[in-house]
């Protein structure tokens, strides 16, 4: 899985995920030539991994054995964690959606990982109990809309989405669409804390926070809500009910395209042609977690706009990992977190090879971006879960 050699890298995720769905166990080699994979050997393999394009190199009974060994000194920062079984996978989108519309959906498809889609009736039902993983879309949890109103409120696609948000939040008896996106939520909470794996992109990242932070508190303005929003409502935020941010501003005005000061897009100074950020490296050995999060074939990853681009760093809990930054300004792009038994990732920014997508932009073509290291950021996650569980040293 390094820069050199491999000719495919998300699809050699999927290959990884078929393997899994066989069966059969899998060595990911964290560290070891930009997180290789150590699959069985069997013609099926080796034939699936001509049919996708993936590279692979066949090695005896005796090399693979002195390559583990290798990694299992002390004096290399390398580990080989086992993958046992191939996670069963959710993503959280509304009705009607194209794949298109979410960097997640698009690289499992590309990558040939199966996934089930699921909304708010499914999630109020506890359905997230049979999945292993949940991908948060680019929803809006507070109940604005996606803070679109200024630009788009006269759009047709605006008014139908925000017609049958409504009407969903009736059907599953809630007054307001802010209700029943907070019942959400709160069902997603609990999900991680009994032990689930969350991943969550762009505006789901801080949106979900503030509305953890709000429950119980209107922050919804009247052209969203038919009411008027709590007085003095910032006052009310209650931060220990977060995941991951601590001390934002939320941001009242309807018409500016933001939830809060947690995010960076409209702070930070950072030209398109200069716009990286970097992956931290983390002890193999003794902390696998963001060690398999962080597997690339670089440090450095080309940086993304999105609604919420990136995450102010003095915002962020001291108990949450960040695991990919621009230190310069001071912001972070990926970080990791516990929650209960469970673990949450946050990572901002859109579409990892589309730097400012907008409404109504063409899909990306993953044929090609097929070595994009901001994508494998998004696949290290769906095999995470897969891991065999030890207990953590730190």
């Amino acid at each position: 899985m390094d820069a050199e050699f491999q000719e495919n890298h998300l699809k050699a995720y999927g290959v990884t995920y078929w393997t899994l769905e066989r069966d059969l166990k899998v060595k990911w080699l964290l560290n070891y030539r930009g997180g290789s994979f150590l699959l069985p050997d069997a013609e099926i393999i080796r034939r699936e991994c001509q049919i996708r394009g993936v590279s692979f190199e066949v090695i005896s009974d005796a090399k693979a054995s002195q390559i583990l060994d290798d990694i299992s000194s002390p004096a290399v920062n390398q580990e080989a964690v086992v993958l046992e079984k191939a996670p069963k996978i959710a993503v959280y989108t509304p009705y009607g959606k194209q794949p298109w519309d979410d960097a997640v959906t698009m690289v499992l498809t590309y990558a040939e990982i199966p996934y089930e889609t699921i909304y708010d009736e499914e999630v109020l039902k506890d359905e997230l109990l049979l999945y292993d993983w949940l991908h948060l879309h680019h929803e809006d949890f507070t109940g604005q809309y996606g803070k679109f109103y200024r630009a788009y409120r006269s759009s047709a696609w605006y008014i139908e989405e925000k017609r049958d948000a409504e009407e969903l939040a009736a059907k599953l008896g809630y007054g307001k669409v802010s209700e029943a996106k907070l019942a959400v939520a709160l069902k997603i909470r609990d999900y991680v804390v009994g032990g689930g794996f969350m991943f969550a992109m762009c505006s789901a990242t801080d949106s979900f926070d503030i509305a953890l932070s709000a429950e119980g508190v209107d922050i919804c303005e009247p052209m969203f809500d038919g009411d008027g929003s709590d007085p003095g409502y910032q006052n009310k935020i209650d931060y220990s009910k977060t995941f991951a941010f601590r001390d934002f501003i939320l941001e009242r005005s309807p018409n500016v395209y933001e939830f809060s000061s947690i995010d960076m897009t409209r702070k930070r100074q950072i030209p398109m042609t200069t716009d990286y950020f970097t992956l931290m490296e983390y002890s193999a050995k003794w902390d696998p977690i963001p060690t398999m999060l962080t597997q690339n074939h670089t440090a450095l990853v080309k940086g993304f706009m999105g609604q919420t681009t990136s995450f102010t760093r003095n915002q962020i809990k001291s108990n949450v990992l960040v695991m990919g930054e621009n230190r310069t300004n001071k912001e972070a792009k990926y970080i990791h977190g516990i929650k209960g038994k469970g673990f949450f990732t946050f990572y901002g920014g859109h579409d990892p090879e589309d730097y400012t997508h907008r409404v109504g932009d063409p899909k990306t073509e993953l044929d090609l971006h097929p070595n994009s290291p901001g994508y494998r950021l998004i696949l290290n996650n769906v095999l995470f879960p897969a891991a065999k569980k030890r207990k953590q040293k730190t």
